[in-house]
């Protein structure tokens, strides 16, 4: 099942989005909510008005999950792999989940520092 990328993403057609890790055979999922989670109090995403209901709306209909917009390689940090937002999966249990729970388990990573938080290039 295909994932819902949030918030409005656009990745190359490329890139390839798996929240798998191959070596260890489970799915990474972020162990606390990021810095800026749509699931977080006061808009921090300046989401559009019903945009997160949307979103949760057509990732249940898929019966998948959303991935954290930190963890995507757009987000400009190679080295950090998808995941799945912790704010969705702590409140929704979608067939994908309930799955992936089940037959192979969970690997928890932390978030990925911030655009804010990180250091500028160079310094």
């Amino acid at each position: 099942m295909e994932p819902v990328l949030e918030p409005d993403v656009e990745c190359d057609g490329d890139a390839e989005i798996s929240v798998g890790d191959p070596v260890l055979g489970k799915s990474r999922l972020l162990s606390r909510q990021c810095d800026t989670c749509i699931f977080a109090p006061g808009n921090r995403m300046r989401l559009a008005p019903g945009r997160l209901r949307s979103l949760v709306t057509e990732a249940r209909r898929r019966e998948a999950f959303i991935v954290c917009h930190q963890t995507l390689p757009h987000y400009g940090q190679p080295e950090v792999k998808p995941a799945i937002c912790r704010g969705f999966a702590d409140r929704y249990r979608t067939q994908s989940l309930q799955l992936i729970e089940r037959l192979f388990g969970f690997v928890e990573v932390d978030p990925p520092q911030s655009a804010e938080a990180r250091p500028a290039a160079g310094g």
